[in-house]
């Protein structure tokens, strides 16, 4: 089951993770990082619940999993 996260607390998960901010556009964060060698874009709504879908597809943009996003 996906968890319910905000898109500050997703912005907070990928800065721990080396994600930089790099600009924002209204209630949307761009951030950046390089990982396995390969520049990752991602974009995070400011949304006070992200979608289980939204989620998703941030996780995609990302290379990530949610449970690599939540690792402690």
């Amino acid at each position: 089951m996906t968890p319910i996260l905000s898109g500050k607390q997703v912005i907070k998960l990928l800065e721990d993770l080396g994600f930089l901010k790099v600009g924002q556009r209204g209630s949307h964060v761009k951030m950046r990082t390089i990982l396995h060698q390969k520049r990752k874009t991602v974009i995070v709504p400011l949304h006070k619940e992200l979608a289980p879908g939204t989620l998703a597809s941030i996780l995609k943009q990302a290379g990530l999993t949610i449970n690599e996003l939540l690792k402690p």
